[in-house]
């Protein structure tokens, strides 16, 4: 098959049985900030909470008694998740290779749909070797996260509802993986609405398609649902042709985007779907002059682990931490004594600690590390100044908003 519109459309039939018709949702906050109208795809509210399920249920269709002994992929979670649940919907055995790292509650979703997850390999493109072996081994059908162009049309479908919902479409600003969602629905739209331009944004720590060669061993970042090493051979020539541009995004910029869509939107985006988020905000992919430009957020299986550190940091960049180190009396009360002070001044205590070692303390005095909760940066000055007023010697560890 080739991908076009026709495949693009059979392709919604087959998968509206699992496929969530998601909601294009507009962001006043992201409007406002850059001037013009701005829309999200919250496919982040897919089954399966991302785009996959798409791809995966035309595949699934298109095996028929090819699939009789089940199928196999190796995939960083989402398209586990999708192929799980499209397996299990048309009553197939499923097994999926993860590699080691992978988000637990990803892993936990593909159990929950029934399938069978061998965790192991350094990386995706080892994850995906043992796939490929274990599916010549056991004669189940391997089925490729990107690099298929039954899948390829499976994500385009997401095009086509774009098309349906915006009467207005001016850009589209899309992640960019292994290219399966971004080909497919450049295709979808671009097929309709030639003018629009559909940018693809890919992570700083892994933009194969900008040339920048990989990392050897695992790539850490925060998107790590687009940390593909290699474009594939169906993929590459797609999105050249129908992707106008391609840019990436550093990490800071990706968690900014995450906690704004918290936040603002109210959304749960993962790394990976927030992308587009950071290179509007980052100037990178500037919003059309006329019309909406929508940022389609592509899944929202964060990692839980990832959030308290997102929000921490969030909260010293905006001068809402303080964290500094006292000398104090060794005596009793003399915690309470300087704490009293802080909180007089409405900071909120959120940690405490005595530290002894490796100071040069007087044997009646001791070391406080402690960290609170303020309103701003200007109120943080003033809890410090009321500390020192006090007669404490305080010093800021980390200045919050410096």
């Amino acid at each position: 098959m080739s991908v076009d519109l026709k495949a693009i459309r059979a392709a919604r039939h087959v998968g509206r049985p699992l496929v969530v018709h998601t909601p294009v949702l507009p962001s006043a906050a992201l409007s406002e900030r850059v001037g013009a109208p701005v829309v999200l795809k919250a496919e982040n509210l897919q089954r399966t909470g991302a785009f996959k399920i798409r791809g995966g249920m035309n595949k699934l269709a298109s095996l028929g008694d090819a699939a009789r002994n089940g199928v196999t992929a190796g995939s960083a979670g989402n398209h586990a998740q999708g192929l799980a649940l499209a397996a299990r919907h048309h009553g197939v055995r499923c097994e999926l290779f993860v590699p080691a790292g992978a988000p637990i509650s990803k892993i936990e979703a593909c159990r929950g749909y029934g399938a069978i997850v061998h965790e192991g390999g350094a990386s995706l493109t080892e994850a995906m070797a043992a796939s490929h072996a274990h599916a010549a081994a056991a004669g189940l059908v391997f089925c490729h996260p990107f690099d298929d162009e039954v899948v390829v049309a499976g994500q385009g479908t997401l095009g086509l509802e774009l098309v349906d919902d915006l009467d207005d479409l001016a850009c589209v600003i899309i992640p960019l993986g292994g290219g399966g969602l971004a080909a497919g629905t450049a295709i979808a739209v671009k097929s309709q609405l030639p003018s629009v331009r559909v940018i693809g944004v890919q992570a700083q720590a892994c933009a194969p398609y900008l040339g920048h060669p990989p990392p050897d061993g695992p790539v850490t970042t925060l998107a790590d649902g687009i940390a593909v090493k290699s474009p594939g051979e169906v993929t590459r020539p797609l999105v050249e042709e129908w992707l106008d541009d391609i840019v990436a995004v550093d990490e800071d910029a990706i968690a900014d985007a995450m906690v704004l869509l918290m936040e603002q939107a109210k959304l749960y985006v993962e790394g990976a779907g927030a992308v587009g988020v950071a290179a509007l905000l980052g100037g990178l992919v500037p919003p059309a002059a006329s019309g909406s430009t929508c940022i389609v957020l592509s899944g929202g299986n964060v990692d839980l682990g990832v959030v308290p550190g997102l929000v921490r940091r969030n909260e010293t960049e905006a001068g809402r931490r303080l964290t500094v180190f006292v000398r104090i009396d060794d005596r009793p009360g003399g915690l309470a004594g300087l704490l009293g002070i802080f909180a007089t001044s409405g900071a909120n205590l959120l940690e405490v600690q005595h530290v002894r070692e490796g100071l040069a303390l007087h044997v009646r005095e001791t070391g406080v590390r402690a960290s609170f909760e303020v309103r701003g940066r200007a109120h943080a000055l003033a809890v410090v100044d009321a500390a020192r007023n006090a007669g404490y010697i305080v010093d800021e560890e980390h200045p919050a908003g410096s």
